[in-house]
């Protein structure tokens, strides 16, 4: 593992590592904002918007050091039926400042907490998930066919198809000069890779993506002269240009704060806020993953960042910025260290907005899609998955239907799937693992001891209720409780209704209980009185011990 102590030398030490990395996030961000501002139904520029805020804003209160925010493309059909069910944009705006609010106020109240309860193997499903979307998404924009918005994450397409269909439909619309330029990119990429040219220093600080970039600006404009190669509008990047300082900021929108008081506002701020935040925590624990210094972000800090984000994105005309795992995983893979390199990334893009868009706008989505094809790689290397089979079913089925969830529906619902299926998987175990006694080292005629966790939960009772059910009679049984701080009344009545049958099976009973029971309350004083005292008092007794 890489040691810290670079990260400790400082924001100079890091600025090689940071500024190139921010360069290539820059240049896979721009498109994305722009898809999904398209795919939303709102002005493009409130992608870009959004973009700035989400490196400036979020990434300077954030405590992640290499999340990215940004317009979410999980967001991008929340925000098209909202705008049009609020009858506008800028009534939408003030559903984005409440949003902003709503999660300042979440991560004041400690809500962050909610992401560290995903499971391993569920969150390692949403990156290879995320990197096989990447890359069956990108393979029709690397052949020149872009109906389908760049950044779209879910299965079934605005375009009327889906993300496997289109791979079929695509053939029929193959460009020439767009796979030549994928092409192209792909082999620079590859050069890149090998380890002779990551050893060179210089090729250390020129990022191969952005060798790809500017070849693919040169080959776009020497395509220009030959129509059957040129590319078309829809190939390449196109950001709104603006004439003049005023039309530059005539494109920024204000919210209709006369709404203020409309219900549906309100809804929408709240859905927006908790969809938002849910994709962040989960982006946030894929990243801390991702992190070559395994770094731990805090989550309550990062609910507070992406609020304040909100709240000044809806105040300018912006979109709702989630921190996004295309983007952190493209900042991680190209070197960056600290959250220089997203802060980087959005003084960049408002620069480049603002001085030169018409260079952006010659940017192939082709040479974009080789960048991010190795991105999706990376995320889905084939090594992930053999490691988590060799961990066994518990682990690699969560995985691979979080996998499945994502690709064949969207994001949200693979996790959802594969938290049923982690969840299942903890349920069956604990019906099925003989945790309270152990059937292996039990010697007939000796007492049956079964111990009692330290919290004792209804999700034990199929375990104890089995385990209880299988004791044979004639036999002496002594439950321990004495290290158990809390029993569910579910667990307790099980433990009554065995004590009230033990007679008829000639079953003596002891219950073992906490030194100070008397102090923290004791769960089986109503069982002692009605069952211990009661006509059974011959085949069962009541003994304490220490703890």
């Amino acid at each position: 593992m890489k040691s810290p102590n670079s990260l400790k030398a400082g924001f100079l030490a890091n600025l090689k590592h940071d500024f190139p990395a921010s360069i290539v996030v820059f240049l896979v961000a721009v498109p994305l904002c722009l898809g999904i501002a398209l795919a939303s139904g709102a002005p493009l520029f409130s992608g870009i918007i959004s973009g700035i805020v989400g490196g400036i804003i979020v990434g300077s209160f954030s405590g992640s050091q290499l999340g990215v925010s940004g317009p979410a493309a999980g967001l991008a059909v929340i925000v098209l039926t909202t705008i049009e069910d609020l009858g506008g944009f800028e009534i939408f705006l003030l559903s984005v400042v409440i949003a902003g609010i709503i999660q300042i106020l979440l991560g004041i109240a400690r809500a962050g907490i909610i992401g560290y309860y995903f499971p391993s193997s569920v969150i390692k499903g949403m990156l290879s998930g995320i990197g096989i979307i990447i890359i069956l998404k990108q393979i029709p924009h690397a052949f020149g066919y872009d109906k389908d918005f760049e950044g779209d994450v879910f299965f079934e397409q605005a375009d009327g198809h889906n993300t496997l269909s289109e791979l079929y439909y695509m053939l029929d619309f193959i460009s020439p000069g767009a796979t030549i330029i994928a092409v192209v990119s792909m082999l620079i990429l590859m050069l890149w890779e090998l380890p002779f040219m990551k050893k060179q220093r210089v090729f250390q600080i020129i990022q191969g993506p952005l060798m790809v970039v500017i070849a693919g600006i040169l080959l776009n404009l020497f395509f220009q002269s030959m129509p059957q190669f040129a590319l078309k509008p829809e190939q390449v990047v196109s950001i709104p240009v603006s004439d003049s300082v005023a039309g530059f900021f005539g494109q920024f929108s204000l919210p209709d704060f006369s709404q203020i008081t409309n219900p549906n506002v309100w809804v929408a701020a709240i859905v927006v806020a908790v969809v938002a935040s849910l994709e962040t925590l989960l982006c946030l624990e894929a990243t801390d993953k991702l992190d070559p210094f395994k770094r731990v972000a805090p989550a309550n800090r990062e609910l507070r960042a992406q609020g304040i984000g909100n709240l000044v994105a809806g105040l300018i005309g912006g979109l709702p910025v989630t921190q996004v795992i295309v983007r952190s995983s493209t900042n991680i893979q190209s070197g960056g260290r600290t959250k220089a390199s997203a802060i980087f990334h959005g003084i960049i893009m408002l620069g480049c907005v603002v001085s030169i868009p018409f260079i952006l706008n010659l940017i192939p989505l082709a040479s974009l899609a080789a960048i991010l094809f190795l991105v999706g790689y990376k995320l889905a290397k084939p090594a992930l998955f053999r490691q988590m089979y060799k961990l066994g079913w518990s682990q690699f089925l969560p995985f691979i239907i979080t996998i499945l969830g994502i690709v064949f529906k969207d994001l949200l619902f693979g996790i959802g799937l594969g938290m049923v299926v982690a969840i299942f998987h903890i349920l069956r175990n604990n019906f099925k693992k003989p945790y309270f006694f152990s059937s292996d080292t039990y010697k007939e005629g000796e007492p049956i001891r079964i111990v009692l966790g330290q919290d004792v939960t209804f999700l034990n009772k199929a375990a104890i209720l089995q385990t209880l059910n299988h004791i044979p009679e004639n036999s002496n049984v002594i439950i321990d409780a004495s290290n158990s701080v809390n029993i569910d009344q579910d667990v307790i009545e099980i433990i009554e209704d065995f004590g009230r049958g033990s007679a008829y099976k000639n079953i003596e009973l002891e219950l073992i209980h906490r030194k100070d029971k008397d102090s923290l309350g004791d769960p089986f004083k109503e069982f002692e009185r009605t069952i211990l005292n009661g006509g059974s008092k011959e085949k069962n007794k009541m003994i304490s011990e220490k703890t």
